[in-house]
Parts: structure tokens; C-alpha cells; sequence
């Protein structure tokens, strides 16, 4: 079988599965936790906006797909999508093995790394044995908060929250000595006035981290957002909406 060939039944297959999704009467249900800035964010009316959320646009409008785009707490992230509450999770979810066990992962919309913050008045040592004692805090069910239950558990005291937002609060209070946190939602903050006097402490923290859309096992939304995704990457969507938010590509 010629090169040509095959393209051309692979691209037949793509428009295939685009046309079974987006023939179908069902809107797809997507899933956004709106404490996340600037990924998404809910303001007094209820609105979700940020980058999540025009990511998840740009991809239905790619798709031809009609969405329904709906707030939910991060916690109940997963058992919701798998009880059907749901189609995909479109939230800054980063792809883990013990996720991929109950979901599966469609291909990434953006990297991550994980970084330390803490008050510009105060020094760090950001070495293990310099943590030592510390009280460090991070977004409870996160791969932030893994990665101190994985690394210092014994050696810090850790300090779990439902939300970054309340996570920043007891940083200003005094509550916790350090952040562990995502290093986009971090720099964000980090260029607002809540955020002026703190810093990133020691050098970013690379677990190899990729975000991508969860969906059910099996579904054919699997293959269908990675297409998506692709596609507004090559034309140029993507690069827009990261103008966006950040001065740097995120992809």
C-alpha cells in the first residue's frame, strides 16, 4: 500500500469518527474546576473563564461538537465523569498511572512543572535536609500534593487544601512556610497584587508532568480531542489563546 494511500485512509477515519461524534444529538458535557487561575476561574455570576475554558471552546468549535461546558470541585473530578455526571475533564489534569488505571487520557494540551514559593523577605534552603521541619502546604489531590506525600512525608509538615486560592491565603497568614504548587497557576498569582511578595524559591521541580483531557474508558472522545488538539495547534489557535495568559509558550 502507497504512502498516498494510506494518508488518505487515515485522514477518511479521522473525518469518520469526527462525523460519529458531532452527528450525534447528545451535547458533550465537559468538566472545569473554576478555582484554578488562570486556568479557570468563576466570577460573581457563575461564569467560567480562563485558559481551560477557551482551550475547551476552541477544541468543540474544531470538533464541530455542541458542548455544555459545567463548574465542578476537583475532588470530584473523576468519580463524576465516571458515573456519567460528565463526558471529559478539561481542568489542568495532569496524565498519572494510578488516573490511567480509571480513566483514559486523551495526547497533551500543555507541560508542567512543579515549583516552591515563599516570602521574598524570608531565605530558603530548597535542598532535602534544608526543608527539614518546615511546614509546607499544596492543592490536596494534585500531583503538588503527591509529590510532597512522595518525597518529604515525615520530614515537613504538610499542609493540604481544597483550593490553590486557600492554599495562597494561609502563605500570607503565616500558616505555611512554603508553596508546592503548579508553576503556571504559581506565576500567575505571583503578578498580582496578593502576589508581590513572593518569589519562586530554588529551581523549578521537573516531573516530567503533561496535562491532558481525561475521559471514560473507551470512549471515542479519546481520539477525537487528540485530533482536535492537534489541529489548533497547526493553525494557530493554540498559540493565541496561550498569548493569552502567559508570555511564553505553556504547549
Amino acid at each position: 500500500m502507497t504512502n498516498r494511500i494510506k494518508t488518505l485512509l487515515s485522514l477518511s477515519a479521522i473525518l469518520l469518527s469526527s462525523f460519529s461524534l458531532t452527528s450525534q444529538a447528545e451535547t458533550i458535557r465537559i468538566a472545569i474546576d473554576g478555582s484554578f487561575a488562570p486556568f479557570a476561574i468563576v466570577d460573581n455570576s457563575g461564569v467560567l473563564s480562563g485558559f481551560d475554558v477557551d482551550i475547551a471552546n476552541a477544541l468543540c468549535q474544531q470538533m464541530q461538537a455542541d458542548c455544555k461546558i459545567v463548574s465542578q470541585p476537583w475532588d470530584g473530578m473523576i468519580p463524576g465523569l465516571r458515573v456519567k455526571k460528565f463526558d471529559a475533564i478539561i481542568s489542568s489534569m495532569s496524565i498519572t498511572e494510578e488516573r490511567s488505571k480509571v480513566v483514559d487520557f486523551s495526547e497533551k494540551y500543555y507541560s508542567n512543572s512543579l515549583v516552591l514559593l515563599g516570602a521574598k523577605e524570608r531565605q530558603f534552603d530548597t535542598s532535602d535536609a534544608g526543608l527539614q521541619g518546615l511546614t509546607i502546604g499544596a492543592y490536596r489531590a494534585t500531583v503538588s500534593s503527591q509529590y510532597l506525600e512522595d518525597n518529604y512525608s515525615g520530614d515537613v509538615d504538610i499542609k493540604l487544601y481544597d483550593t490553590q486560592e486557600n492554599a495562597y491565603l494561609d502563605m500570607k497568614s503565616g500558616r505555611i512556610d512554603l508553596l508546592v504548587s503548579d508553576k503556571f497557576p504559581a506565576y500567575d498569582w505571583l503578578q498580582s497584587a496578593d502576589g508581590q511578595d513572593y518569589e519562586f524559591k530554588g529551581s523549578d521541580i521537573d516531573i516530567q508532568d503533561q496535562i491532558a483531557i481525561a475521559v471514560r474508558k473507551g470512549s471515542a472522545l479519546k481520539q477525537a480531542f487528540s485530533d482536535a488538539i492537534s489541529a489548533i495547534v497547526a493553525n494557530g489557535q493554540y498559540a493565541e489563546i496561550n498569548r493569552r495568559y502567559f508570555p511564553f509558550s505553556i504547549y
